[in-house]
């Protein structure tokens, strides 16, 4: 059954230009449904109840309000019931799955039917962890973990993923390709916490530093404590000259400051228990990421389906990406204590399904001196 419905025949016997108008619509109904996932992973809520409503005013949005791409254009970008805006987001992420539904399928619709809705199925994936990872900074394990898991599935029943026919073969190269992308990238967040890893700000002398309950205020900004802890262990370190709680002070002591952990000198508070604190330096350590476990976990999958090749070209072009876009915000005022990573991992991802062989391919011939686009 299976067979027959991935069968070339028995797409062929209907006009190509028809399944790309079918194809790009799919890819903006599943947009629609990928909206849902990137609103509500992060808050982790029920993909799948209640149904699709408005966050202001809980309006159930019935079927002919939630067509993809048309509700939105005719709305105004404005909830029905109660006008609130609905974020031009909804509508990027339906135009661009839809787009990228269809590129697959002109990229590799004549190849193979299979090979190309399981590639519509990863770069669904990549568009839900890159929204997610820009506004939350996180890539929920839901998408990391569970692509690890339907990358093996998928490679052993479509093991021309890897360009093979084998099975087992196929099954070996998504568990090195799992291997490889979660080894690299954590041995990368290992050397870059050891080297990245403390961020030192000498401030000028007598500085009043101000712990509020939701960040540390200094004489030019305010540093918000999700902007620097990114896990338990990360730490803040100061030596002060003096610090004023509200029942008692201290002179000359260190200071250290952990989501979990207030300690001065050799007492220990609990962070949730201390409504005020002020601190007089003219030094503080602020601990800084280089990379997340989420994007561990994120090139992982990316291994699953795609193998080893793929994670090495992703792992290389998204630094690329990225330096570019750091230089750009520099550049245009726009610096940023913290930058999600895994959108340019996607970015690089969806360029080697594209075209990564044919551009790794190239790339080999004009280093040898016969340059050539195969």
């Amino acid at each position: 059954m299976l067979s027959r419905t991935f069968d070339p025949a028995v797409w062929a016997a209907v006009p190509f230009q028809f399944w790309s108008i079918v194809i790009f619509v799919f890819g903006c109904m599943v947009g629609s449904f990928l909206n849902v996932v990137i609103h509500r992973l992060p808050l982790e809520q029920s993909i799948v109840s209640p149904p699709s409503h408005c966050p202001h005013c809980k309006y159930s949005i019935p079927w002919y309000l939630n067509m993809p791409l048309i509700t939105w254009l005719v709305l105004r970008g404005k909830c029905r019931n109660c006008g609130a805006p609905i974020s031009v987001r909804y509508f990027l992420v339906e135009l661009l799955t839809g787009l990228f539904f269809l590129a697959a399928w002109l990229r590799f619709g004549a190849l193979s039917v299979s090979l190309t809705l399981i590639y519509c199925f990863i770069l669904a994936g990549l568009i839900a962890a890159t929204f997610i990872d820009f506004e939350h900074f996180i890539i929920p394990d839901e998408i990391t973990i569970g692509g690890m898991v339907l990358g093996f599935i998928a490679s052993f029943f479509f093991p021309q993923l890897h360009e093979v026919t084998s099975v087992p073969v196929s099954l070996k190269q998504s568990l090195l390709g799992m291997a490889v992308g979660a080894g690299l990238i954590y041995l990368i967040v290992r050397l870059g916490k050891l080297a990245f890893g403390r961020h030192k700000l000498t401030l000028p002398a007598e500085t009043r530093i101000i712990f509020t309950e939701t960040g540390i205020q200094l004489p030019d900004r305010v540093v918000a404590y999700e902007e620097v802890f990114y896990r338990q262990s990360d730490m803040i370190v100061l030596r002060a000259h003096t610090v004023e709680l509200v029942d008692r002070c201290y002179k000359n002591v260190v200071v250290r400051l952990s989501p979990a952990l207030l300690r001065i000198e050799d007492e220990e508070y609990q962070p949730e228990t201390v409504p005020h604190l002020e601190a007089v330096s003219s030094q503080i350590v602020l601990p800084r990421e280089a990379m997340g476990f989420g994007d561990v976990k994120f090139m992982a999958a990316i291994g699953a389906f795609l193998g080893w090749k793929a994670v090495l070209f992703s792992l290389m072009v998204s630094s690329g990406i990225g330096s570019v876009a750091g230089l750009a915000m520099i550049a245009a005022g726009r610096r940023q204590a913290r930058l999600a990573y895994g959108p340019y991992i996607a970015m690089a991802t969806v360029i080697w399904i594209f075209a990564g062989p044919q551009l790794v391919h190239w790339y080999q011939r004009l280093i040898s001196g016969s340059p050539g686009f195969a």
